[in-house]
């Protein structure tokens, strides 16, 4: 049971990787491709660093899902008018509750899950246009 614990912790390690490059990185053309390798790259370090080949291969699969369900939040924040600076900083304190809620129990699982459909939900909800006071002069 405590390889199953350890997998979770470094899988959450690893979407909280992923979503602090998917904020550094997002307001560049290429920061989709550069935040997944970073996140996974970084995540599969801290794996062979602190654990072995099945907590690398978390911690990179945990980065990868990371950052491109965070990347969605990044761009759209980004395509609103929000700051780059902004916008990295309140990720970067996003990315390390992430990765400090990955050492509760079976919970780094939950955000390799989450993370991923919390962005898609958001991609498919977005509008497409914004229609301002459009809408209210119609009489």
């Amino acid at each position: 049971m405590a390889d199953v614990y350890w997998v979770g912790v470094f899988v959450g390690l690893g979407v909280g990787v992923g979503v602090l490059f998917a904020g550094l990185l997002g307001a560049l053309r290429w920061g989709l491709i550069g935040a997944a390798v970073l996140g996974a790259a970084v995540g599969l370090g801290l794996g062979f660093l602190l654990g072995d080949i099945e907590d690398a291969i978390a911690g990179a699969v945990g980065g990868v899902l990371g950052s491109v369900g965070a990347l969605q939040l990044v761009s759209g924040t980004l395509r609103r008018g929000g700051t780059r600076a902004a916008t990295a900083a309140l990720t970067a304190v996003m990315a390390v509750a992430l990765a400090v809620l990955a050492f509760v129990p079976l919970l780094g699982f939950v955000e390799a899950v989450l993370v991923p459909a919390l962005g898609a939900r958001m991609r498919r909800s977005e509008p497409t246009r914004y229609a301002g006071l459009r809408t209210l002069a119609r009489d």
